[in-house]
């Protein structure tokens, strides 16, 4: 099984619309890519205590079976998904792609 993390960065004063997100983006993610996608997890970064920032603004984790699985899916719909990310942010996505080896 392998993760794929779409993380935003927190810049203070940025723009993201968790609305958009959440109701419109990871739903037309999760129909585009269809059955080689397995599950979509959101985090969202909190400030602690005022005096503690997130690295990270938004978390997107999609989980597949494998990387190729993956890049059956994503690579035919890449287009839409990226073009849609000015729709909501004006932040710049950093991608990790990860093998999960343990669920505790």
């Amino acid at each position: 099984m392998i993760k794929v993390t779409v993380m935003y960065p927190y810049v203070f004063g940025s723009r993201f619309d968790s609305e958009y997100y959440l109701c419109r983006h990871v739903p037309m993610v999760k129909k585009l890519l269809g059955d080689d996608l397995k599950r979509i997890d959101v985090d969202f970064g909190l400030v602690v205590d005022g005096c503690m920032q997130p690295e990270f603004s938004v978390m997107g984790h999609l989980h597949f079976e494998s990387v190729e699985a993956f890049k059956a899916s994503f690579g035919p719909h890449a287009d839409m998904i990226q073009g849609d990310i000015q729709n909501y942010t004006d932040l710049i996505p950093k991608l990790q792609v990860s093998e999960i080896r343990a669920l505790v």
